[in-house]
């Protein structure tokens, strides 16, 4: 379906990106966009979850000045892999340079939120396509809104009120893909937290299932003994399943010149494997601040 974002003095033409989730905005080169255009880029951001530009190119200060549209950009916990002179910019790449990796390889694989072991996750993420495999490699993103939605009001009831614990150190020690032990430096600015599991959207209000994989270690109050714990987990990791089934998710298949953006304060998202000995594939990453959840 295709509709018209308002803006002055023109309008925006959209195509959803899945029925009833997302939103392609056609023949917007963010390049040259005015301020109008802009604006309504921002605003279909808030109310649809995710948006797609096609065709753009970018270079990394464009990327900077275009995600302040949607806030402070966010700095990264990994700086390693950030671009000389662009610290907002992070490169996901399996590219090799001299001996040296020049971005994070696989980062990003397993449903989550990006920064949830954080006070404030960050509101938005986008990456820039610079370097595309031609299969795999597709990124998958979560309507938490629909999930929350397709709940039964007891099972809504029933979950409306609980909190998990994020823990970045935990994430760290157990992910699949770049698994490290960390600095008392980094322990000491990523201490743990606590999150909702239904998330309101400031925007308008609305209510999205928020769980997650990788930073959470238990649902808080559910943690007095090891066998509670574990009913919590499988209580995760059930709502993490339900809210990832294929009538929630939408796959983006990437192309050279895409910026994919989606709200992390409604939505879980996943990277998926491609071949990496054929292929390679170099994203840029750049986060907006968030503020905490509710």
């Amino acid at each position: 379906m295709t509709t018209a974002v308002q803006t002055k003095p023109g309008q925006i033409e959209t195509r959803e990106l899945k029925p009833g989730f997302g939103a392609e905005l056609l023949d917007v080169d963010l390049a040259s966009a005015d301020a109008a255009t802009l604006a309504g880029v921002v605003d279909a951001f808030h109310r649809h979850g995710a948006i797609l530009l096609r065709d753009q190119t970018l270079d990394p200060g464009q990327l900077t000045a275009f995600v302040a549209n949607f806030g402070e950009p966010e700095d990264h916990t990994q700086r390693q892999f950030t671009l000389p002179g662009y610290p907002k910019v992070f490169v996901l790449s399996n590219r090799v340079v001299d001996g040296k990796p020049i971005g994070a390889h696989n980062d990003g694989v397993g449903w989550h939120t990006d920064y949830s072991y954080k006070p404030e996750p960050v509101m938005c993420t986008m990456l820039y396509a610079v370097e595309v495999p031609e299969e795999g490699s597709d990124t998958l993103i979560a309507d938490g809104c629909a999930a929350w939605n397709a709940l039964s009001p007891e099972q809504q009831a029933r979950l409306d009120g609980l909190k998990l614990h994020h823990s970045y150190q935990y994430f760290m020690a157990t992910r699949e893909f770049g698994r490290q032990e960390l600095s008392e430096e980094m322990k000491a600015a990523n201490p743990d937290v606590e999150h909702p599991l239904i998330r309101t959207h400031p925007a308008d209000g609305r209510k999205a299932l928020w769980p997650s994989t990788g930073t959470v270690t238990h649902v808080v109050g559910m943690d007095k003994d090891e066998a509670e714990k574990a009913q919590g987990l499988k209580l995760v990791d059930e709502l993490v399943e339900f809210l990832t089934q294929d009538q929630f998710v939408y796959r983006h298949k990437w192309r050279v010149g895409d910026v994919l953006m989606w709200d992390n304060r409604c939505t879980l998202h996943t990277g998926t494997l491609y071949d990496d000995t054929k292929y390679f594939r170099t994203m840029h990453r750049l986060w907006a601040k968030g503020d905490a959840p509710y």
